[in-house]
């Protein structure tokens, strides 16, 4: 059920590419994703890509295609809030060791001492704050200015430093405010959007919030009662994924600033925005020391090697329809990681 393309790669890269496609076949053959998209592409033996299995299965059924958009979920933290956040930086317009209330001067604002307000743009991007993991605000109301003053007025509990969509819910209300406008009225990306057409999307899940299978809308709770926030949202095809990290790959030859602050570790597992190589991270084990990457929760992921040259994305719909299942995404990223990082 693969979905062919022109390849414009050398025999060595389609091997690599072609082994790690047959995991991605294999696991949709084997009922564990609907379908999914795999992209390579390598600065000096080029780039493919190929789409298997299905786009939606529910209400009906649609074949997955290579131009199919998906709704990437937290790769809207590196591939929109992240750059922007460090181009800002770049520009002069905020000091990532300011707290966040220089640009936000009423956060927590009731107390003035209180540990949020102490918090830096650089602690939110590599995610060493205090914050829960995850929150339900949806639960709390569909306003989306009175939630945004819900994260901003919140007595937060402080707990251990760890991933918090909350760092980045905070950095897009920050880039709100430097921009004068919210998230979805500013400029995706080239290839990128806040939404996509149905009939050219992955489903997601069934939604027992809204109750509808969710396509072409966000599929983070949070973010569509927010109406666009910072951690999730965007939506994009894999050419404008695998576009955006080629344009990296090729800047940090350069050493361009943002990439250099992109790389940049800030902790053993964490860069500016990005995951770096570590034992057991979603990249594989055979990854170099010099790699980046982020996943989504809908079944996204995007993997920059900045030493051998390579990046690859592998985009599914791993949630449709519905997340209470066992997919066995984190093995076939790891997996596919491995089969695209083998040593040349």
């Amino acid at each position: 059920m693969a979905t062919k393309q022109p390849q414009h790669c050398d025999g060595e890269l389609q091997q690599q590419f072609d082994s790690a496609f047959t995991l991605l076949e294999s696991a949709v053959d084997n009922g564990r994703i609907p379908g999914g998209v795999l992209g390579v592409t390598d600065l000096k033996l080029g780039c493919t890509a190929r789409a298997t299995g299905m786009a939606a299965l529910k209400p009906d059924k649609r074949e997955m295609q290579l131009d199919t958009w998906f709704d990437l979920a937290s790769l809207t933290k590196v591939l929109f809030t992240t750059p922007r956040i460090l181009a800002l930086h770049h520009a002069g317009r905020i000091d990532l060791d300011a707290p966040l209330t220089s640009v936000i001067p009423d956060l927590h604002q009731q107390v003035p001492d209180a540990w949020q307000r102490q918090i830096t743009f650089r602690q939110c991007l590599g995610h060493q704050t205090a914050f829960p993991g995850v929150f339900p605000l949806y639960t709390y109301g569909l306003e989306p200015q009175l939630l945004r003053h819900f994260v901003l007025q919140r007595d937060w509990p402080a707990g251990a430093a760890g991933y918090s969509d909350i760092n980045f819910i905070l950095l897009g209300i920050a880039l709100e405010r430097l921009e004068g406008k919210p998230i979805r009225a500013q400029d995706p990306g080239p290839g990128f959007a806040f939404a996509a057409d149905p009939q050219h999307a992955a489903a997601t899940e069934y939604c027992p919030w809204r109750q509808r299978i969710l396509c072409g809308e966000v599929h983070d709770e949070n973010c569509a009662a927010l109406e666009g926030g910072g951690h999730a949202g965007l939506f994009g095809p894999i050419t404008a994924v695998m576009n955006q990290a080629q344009e990296w790959l090729r800047r940090a030859q350069t050493e361009h600033p943002i990439v250099g602050l992109m790389r940049q570790p800030l902790s053993d597992t964490r860069t500016h925005g990005w995951e770096r190589a570590h034992v057991g991270w979603s990249g594989g084990d055979r990854t170099s020391p010099a790699t980046i990457g982020h996943t989504g929760f809908t079944g996204t992921g995007l993997w920059i090697d900045f030493e051998n040259q390579r990046a690859w994305s592998l985009l599914t719909n791993r949630v449709h329809p519905s997340r209470h299942v066992h997919t066995g995404i984190a093995e076939l990223r790891r997996a596919i990681g491995d089969a695209l990082s083998a040593v040349r």
